[in-house]
């Protein structure tokens, strides 16, 4: 009995030192763990902070530009505001107002595409500037898609060589890599725009100086003794010049464009 007695003593006190070793294990842990969430967090924040500091702080010595774009409201009306494109020396960095529904996906791959253009229409080493792209407007959200993608290339060119655009022109129309510039929608409502925002000249890419409208015609035929209606659309075309009351000139790439607003 003793020896019996001895053997099982010997057992539980082997088992709880090997819970004490497990507990010791798992405390060990969970405090390596804590530890690196919060240096990760930490570090999160300083990063956000430099990132902050970095939008915020740029130095004056950069150039800016500023160029009117119009858009058309979840409405289908013409509306417009105003881009801000600022080049400061740097490394190559692209920042955009995070806080602006300015910058949606396609409207940040217009973006990368109108920087690409600007370095190749300018000559200037692009990795050797920070762009800053900011937007203010009410309703910011109508400039989503890449019908921007011109006015953010021709802005972003002033901003790199420092110059002027005319305040009496602007212009719509998606941006290619090459330089060309591709079709857009709703051309009539954004011109429009363009006439309430004072512009005297609208740019618009080729063959879109005229726009196909539709009016809803209720059309009724009877039968027998029975009368059926029905609404036709019944096409339109407008020539936009006409139509708004403002000089419409069509461009075919972002060089021909860029004559207009120097």
């Amino acid at each position: 009995y003793s020896v019996a007695y001895m053997k099982k003593k010997r057992i539980n006190k082997a088992r709880l030192f090997t819970v004490i070793i497990f507990l010791l294990i798992i405390g060990s842990l969970i405090s390596l763990n804590t530890y690196l969430i919060i240096n990760k967090k930490d570090s999160n924040k300083e990063k956000s902070e430099e990132q902050k500091i970095d939008f915020t702080s740029h130095s004056s010595n950069g150039s800016i530009a500023r160029i009117n774009i119009p858009a058309v409201d979840n409405n289908g009306n013409g509306v417009s505001t105003v881009l801000t494109v600022e080049a400061t020396p740097g490394s190559g960095k692209t920042l955009v107002d995070i806080d602006s529904l300015l910058f949606w996906a396609d409207t940040q791959n217009s973006i990368r595409i109108a920087k690409y253009v600007a370095a190749n229409v300018t000559g200037i080493d692009t990795d050797k500037y920070d762009l800053f792209y900011d937007v203010k407007a009410t309703n910011a959200s109508i400039i989503a898609g890449p019908s921007a993608g011109s006015a953010i290339t021709i802005a972003t060119i002033a901003a790199l060589e420092n110059k002027n655009l005319r305040s009496d022109v602007m212009i719509t129309g998606s941006i290619n890599h090459d330089g060309t510039i591709g079709p857009v929608g709703e051309v009539l409502a954004k011109a429009n725009a363009a006439k309430n925002a004072k512009a005297n000249i609208f740019l618009v890419p080729l063959l879109q100086s005229k726009e196909i409208t539709y009016e809803q015609r209720e059309h009724c035929q009877k039968f027998g003794f029975s009368e059926f209606c029905s609404i036709e659309q019944i096409p339109k075309q407008v020539v936009i010049s006409d139509e708004v009351g403002i000089t419409v000139k069509e461009v075919s790439n972002i060089k021909e464009a860029l004559a207009y607003f120097y």
